[in-house]
């Protein structure tokens, strides 16, 4: 997969995505390893967002971007 050039950018995490670690248990550090190994990408219904693709704990994520 082709990766848009955004894809290297530093990543920020606001609130909203810590709260969201909290409730699911998972770490920046988990957070971090299911986007380098995420499997792909497409245009999320809300224009400006994405949907990646990853896997953690042996199960299907769905992790929401904004560049």
């Amino acid at each position: 997969m082709r990766w848009p050039a955004w894809w290297d950018w530093e990543i920020e995490l606001t609130p909203h995505v810590l709260k969201r670690m909290v409730d699911r248990e998972f770490t920046e550090l988990d957070l971090r390893q299911m986007l380098e190994d995420a499997s792909g990408l497409r245009p999320d219904v809300e224009e400006g967002r994405w949907v990646v693709a990853a896997r953690h704990r042996r199960r299907a994520w769905e992790i929401i971007v904004e560049p």
